[in-house]
């Protein structure tokens, strides 16, 4: 039998380019390569060894799996994507509910920005309040654990604690998962030791943090910008410890134990901790008077300068800019805010880097006599407005949606039992 060679397969249809699986694909042109490396296609060369053809058939099983969820969409590289209408990020700016992020948590407290992200509506002067059993659980709790224990220890007990004092945690419809948001992040914060005494504990959420984070009487101007960070921070599209709430909402957890989810991911290097390292960074750098033996020493050591860079943004990240702007107003920042601007300078003399979120959180931290791991909390308490927004949307979707398929790489069955 004459062989048909790579464009005639036996059952008439002609095999497509790799530009044409693309297309049909909704992907870029290497995406099918990978798709090839990771065992989802198939490919033969075409004659003269020059570009691949594929099956037509297989790129339209592949296509019809990739848009089988109505909520995922095929992806772009590696990465799923999902949809959501949350946060948008372009062009190095970023919005919630498609308004200006930065303007937002200009104009307007961590609680009204968290409320917008939730309904989008606008509550001018919503304030989040706990219920006493609950603070008083959550408390018990975090007493417990030992002194050495971190923020995303403390918050996760926390949110264990609360949830075990509300019989109606399991309601996931929208008024219920609300009224849980509503209580449950002033409840993390109120279960937080306080550095500093006060006689109350009410008021903005960004004041009654600011308690628990530093020994210093808190400025007007320090105080707004908390409060901004915590808006900027509240959302980030899907970060790992968001995507980890969606993956738990999806199995219909209820909200307490998907903020469970997402704080412990951010327990993670490479995720939460980030605004830590750049406070010991600075620190340091004020300590010798110069950033260069600084970044020296962590390069030498094999680590990113941490507070340099995002992925998301080739420019300026917009929440360090924001950031940075409030604090050239408080004074005693000033020696710190130098200080990472010497890291930026230094460390982009080859290469441009910007300046990150974690950079200014550090400058923040570090000028308001705050320990290292403030940065942390500070992004857990924010974050934790957001993962809800995603819990729930994700509460509207197809349940366990969430749920790709391995890709099994070991010995093909069957295999003898072991002895």
């Amino acid at each position: 039998m004459r062989d048909q060679g790579p464009d005639r397969p036996t059952d008439g249809e002609r095999r497509l380019t790799t530009r044409e699986a693309a297309e049909l694909l909704g992907v870029k042109p290497e995406t099918v390569y990978a798709y090839v490396s990771r065992g989802l296609l198939s490919s033969r060369r075409t004659p003269g060894g020059r570009g691949s053809t594929f099956d037509a058939e297989e790129v339209r099983a592949l296509a019809r799996r990739n848009r089988r969820d109505s909520g995922t969409v095929p992806p772009s590289g590696h990465e799923p994507a999902v949809r959501t209408r949350i946060t948008l990020i372009e062009k190095d700016r970023f919005y919630f509910r498609g308004v200006d992020a930065v303007e937002l948590a200009a104009r307007h407290s961590y609680e009204e920005v968290a409320e917008w992200l939730w309904t989008g509506r606008m509550r001018p002067g919503i304030s989040f309040t706990a219920p006493e059993a609950s603070v008083a659980a959550a408390r018990r709790a975090v007493d417990a654990l030992p002194e050495h224990a971190g923020p995303a220890d403390r918050l996760r007990v926390a949110a264990i604690a609360a949830a075990a004092t509300d019989p109606l945690r399991f309601d996931l419809s929208e008024e219920a998962v609300l009224g849980t948001a509503r209580t449950l992040i002033p409840t993390l914060v109120a279960a937080l030791p306080p550095v500093r005494r006060v006689g109350h504990d009410r008021g903005p959420l960004a004041h009654r943090l600011w308690t628990r984070l530093s020994g210093h009487p808190a400025d007007e101007a320090s105080l707004h910008a908390l409060d901004t960070a915590l808006s900027l921070l509240v959302d980030h599209d899907l970060a790992a410890s968001t995507l980890a709430v969606r993956v738990a909402a999806s199995a219909r957890a209820h909200a307490y134990a998907a903020v469970s989810a997402g704080l412990g991911v951010i327990e993670g290097p490479l995720h939460g901790a980030a605004g830590g390292l750049a406070h010991r960074m600075l620190l340091e750098v004020l300590d010798q008077g110069n950033a260069a033996p600084v970044i020296a020493e962590e390069l030498r050591a094999g680590r990113r300068v941490p507070g340099l860079g995002h992925r998301l943004y080739a420019g300026e990240d917009p929440r360090a800019r924001a950031l940075f702007a409030l604090l050239e107003d408080i004074p005693r920042a000033a020696p710190a805010l130098a200080a990472a601007r010497d890291v930026q300078a230094t460390a982009a003399r080859h290469t441009p880097l910007h300046a990150n979120v974690d950079l200014a959180l550090g400058v923040l931290t570090a000028s308001s006599g705050m320990a290292s791991s403030a940065a942390e909390t500070i992004f857990a308490v924010a974050r934790t407005a957001g993962w809800i927004a995603h819990a729930l949307e994700e509460y509207g979707e197809r349940p366990l949606r969430m749920r790709p398929s391995g890709l099994y790489s070991g010995p093909r069955p069957p295999q003898p039992l072991p002895e």
